[in-house]
């Protein structure tokens, strides 16, 4: 186990893990899930993600794996027909029920200090947005995206040149980081927490409708 790291991170406190559920357990992607975690949880850091199968299970088991702790967001809905659920499998360390698949979504963006975001399909599409516009909102003081997969690059590139991106928003190409190993996303993760050392803790304060949760 390598704890060289464990220490340093005193503002990032928990990663939240973003990805396809239908992952399966002897696949590259799923592996690659369960290695980050594993680095994660190795440098002291907590592994958040939706408690389903695929990338969460991973997510779960690559914490347990590393000596850390899992916690996982859920809702137990009655109509969605497309929606995978909680995982028995996924055995978190604590689990917090939201209502909705909104709030749900909004819960493993509050938790995280960080997010890193793997293949997937609609549902990771969704949630990569929605960091990322939080991302461009709270440019300066936001959460920082690891994209995993060099596959990234060229999805990045293709929104880039065909959206109103790069020239009307190009503060929104410097929240995110395209890597392709765990070392590398603890090293950014590093980066972050060196920016956050100089950033003061009150730059923002807490306000009725829980701002806060979606700044550093």
């Amino acid at each position: 186990m390598d704890n060289s790291n464990t220490g340093k991170f005193k503002r990032v406190k928990a990663v939240s893990l973003f990805g396809f559920a239908d992952a399966q357990p002897d696949s590259e992607l799923y592996r690659s899930a369960f290695e980050v975690a594993k680095a994660l949880a190795q440098n002291g850091l907590e592994v958040v993600n939706g408690g389903g199968p695929g990338i969460m299970r991973a997510g779960t088991d690559g914490a347990h794996a590393g000596g850390g702790r899992a916690t996982i967001a859920t809702f137990y809905p009655k109509y969605i027909n497309h929606f995978e659920g909680k995982d028995r499998l996924n055995k978190a360390d604590k689990e917090i029920i939201e209502d909705n698949y909104l709030a749900r979504t909004m819960k493993l963006l509050e938790l995280g200090s960080a997010y890193v975001i793997f293949n997937g399909g609609t549902g990771t599409l969704s949630e990569f947005g929605m960091a990322w516009g939080l991302a461009y909102l709270y440019f300066g003081h936001h959460k920082p995206l690891i994209l995993y997969g060099n596959f990234w690059h060229e999805i990045m590139e293709t929104l880039v040149s065909n959206m109103l991106i790069a020239q009307q928003r190009p503060e929104s190409l410097k929240v995110y980081k395209i890597v392709s190993s765990p070392q590398a996303v603890i090293e950014t993760l590093l980066e972050h927490e060196a920016y956050l050392e100089k950033t003061p803790e009150n730059i923002h304060a807490p306000t009725d409708t829980r701002e806060h949760a979606f700044l550093d």
